[in-house]
């Protein structure tokens, strides 16, 4: 086996680890990865159901924390239990950029 050939392999896996064939996220559902993105969310250190990046430009997502009534598109309450999505916040790699708003939360 050529040097190329295990580059290759080597590089496919590690997109496939990586979650680099997540799919884009759902405007008419608002979900991505199956989860809906609205709701109750948990944030977790390890095991998430999707890993978000927090910027101030440019996001997947535009979140509005609200303390109650997550029923709409990028509305988020923080939970410590029974949440209808987990999220880990890194600093590299996300599944998703966010950037937390006031005001029109959803898809941009």
């Amino acid at each position: 086996m050529t040097l190329s050939c295990r580059w290759f392999g080597a590089a496919a896996v590690a997109l496939a680890a990586g979650g680099a064939f997540a799919g884009p996220i759902d405007k008419d559902k608002c979900t991505f990865k199956g989860f809906k993105l609205y709701g109750k969310v948990q944030f977790v250190e390890s095991f998430p159901d999707f890993k978000v990046q927090i910027v101030n430009s440019f996001p997947d997502l535009k979140v509005q924390t609200v303390s109650t009534f997550p029923d709409a598109c990028g509305k988020w309450q923080t939970v410590s239990s029974f949440p209808d999505f987990t999220v880990q916040i890194v600093k590299t790699f996300p599944d998703l950029k966010i950037e937390y708003v006031r005001t029109f939360p959803g898809v941009p």
